[in-house]
């Protein structure tokens, strides 16, 4: 007979797409039974959270972590800690932004070294299609990579090019072959180029500029190449941070069609709006834009329906001088949102005024993900033979968020100042308690 090493137990697990009472038993790091409430082995260490709502450990798959190279933006050891804080137990790096990027077989085992010792959580890693690499998909599939990213416009680091139509072809021949997901930053650069022809004399404070910048067009042609792409190819492909409302029907339109593209959105385009962001205000700044009230809520809808099929953090923050915030400049600052650790409470909040339910939440932030990066039956669900990975949640707790609770390297974020509701209390992984509501305990992350 196994032997149960901790039960948690609560009146709300949310597990096999309901929301009951239930007893979690660990055995050896993994799930054993989601057993009924009354049920707790003799000899196990029970964890009773009363009817705190436990969730599956938040699945992040598309977090920067910047180390090697500029850990001076965010690393390893204060990322995967704020994850920790913020209910997210597994973290999937992306490619760009570290130095080297992670594009050869070298560059992750340098990742991999970089990494090894400093995780508070689970990290496992994408590596990246540009110019020139096509040789190197076969071997870092062999080393463990989980999928690839692209850009199809210029990333914004020099180190990790872009790739036009030409070479974007013959690497998701390559990827299809290799049953390897594509993941995609779906802009293009004539739309932005052509609006920028006509911004040369706008004013660089103003959001309206920076939002007039990356037009909708960008991501709408970037999504019918890629679409057509994956018909071609029948690559698995993976539309990030999806944007524009626009370009909807399209995703739309490849699934009903039955190819083998998702895509996800972001907890910044469902919680802001491009008219409440003030001149001036950087923080705000990514890439594509946050776009109008109209717009978010269309993205809802297609969250609601499947269209979009998950919600990930991109997080992607940088030094405080990078965001250019005493000149307020969009154009100068650097593009990118830290929303890791708040991402879970800033959906969950939005998605509850809603009418959404924690069901919903862990459909988009838990198994879609897992489902992307391979993981599907060790991470994103509460089920026998998983990982104990939990999250245990006061989804009725509301509270503002202060700066000097965020661990990130940095407490540059929109969300400073914020009133969410979803505060986190606890944070398991592989049935270990690693995050109480106040500290984080240790680094019990492995690379996967």
């Amino acid at each position: 007979m196994t032997r149960i090493d901790r039960v948690v137990r609560s009146q709300r697990v949310v597990a096999g797409g309901q929301i009951a009472p239930a007893a979690i038993h660990i055995a050896a790091g993994r799930i054993a039974a989601v057993a009924p409430w009354g049920d707790v082995p003799a000899g196990a260490a029970l964890d009773d959270v009363d009817d705190l709502a436990v969730l599956p450990g938040v699945v992040d798959t598309h977090v920067h972590l910047n180390e090697p190279g500029r850990t001076e933006w965010e690393g390893f050891a204060t990322a995967t800690r704020a994850a920790a804080a913020g209910g997210a137990t597994t973290l999937v790096d992306m490619p760009l932004n570290s130095i080297p990027p992670t594009t050869t077989r070298a560059a992750l085992a340098a990742k991999r070294a970089a990494a090894r010792g400093q995780c508070a959580v689970d990290v496992g890693f994408w590596g990246g299609v540009v110019p020139g690499n096509l040789g190197e998909l076969a071997g870092m599939v062999a080393d463990g990579i989980r999928g690839f990213k692209c850009f199809l416009v210029d990333s914004g680091v020099e180190e990790f090019g872009w790739v036009d139509e030409a070479a974007l072809a013959p690497a998701m021949g390559a990827l299809a072959r290799l049953a390897s997901p594509l993941l995609v930053h779906a802009e293009v650069a004539g739309p932005i180029d052509a609006a920028a022809a006509g911004l040369r004399d706008a004013d660089p404070r103003a959001y309206a500029t920076y939002l007039a910048s990356r037009p909708p067009a960008a991501e709408e042609e970037a999504i019918a190449l890629v679409v057509r792409l994956c018909r071609d190819t029948r690559a698995r492909t993976h539309v990030v941070h999806h944007s524009a409302a626009t370009a909807l029907p399209l995703l739309r339109g490849a699934r009903a069609e039955g190819l083998p593209l998702t895509a996800e959105t972001c907890p910044h385009y469902l919680t802001f709006a491009a008219e409440d962001i003030a001149d001036g205000a950087t923080p705000w700044k990514c890439a594509p834009p946050i776009r109008e009230r109209a717009n978010r809520e269309l993205l809802w809808q297609a969250l609601a329906d499947g269209t979009l099929a998950l919600v990930a953090s991109d997080h992607s923050p940088c030094t405080p001088a990078l965001k250019r915030m005493e000149a307020g400049d969009f154009v100068a600052a650097w593009g990118g949102i830290a929303g890791l650790q708040l991402a879970l409470p800033a959906v969950w909040t939005a998605a509850r005024a809603r009418g959404h339910t924690l069901v919903d939440v862990v459909r988009w932030m838990c198994e879609a993900p897992a489902r992307l990066a391979g993981l599907s039956g060790r991470k994103g669900a509460i089920a026998v033979g998983a990982d104990a990975d939990l999250c245990v949640l006061a989804d009725d707790e509301a509270y503002c968020v202060e700066p000097s609770a965020i661990r990130h390297r940095h407490q540059v974020t929109p969300y400073a100042g914020a009133r969410l509701v979803g505060r986190i209390h606890a944070t398991y992984l592989r049935g270990q308690r690693i995050y109480d509501g106040a500290a984080v305990d240790g680094v019990a992350g492995q690379l996967i």
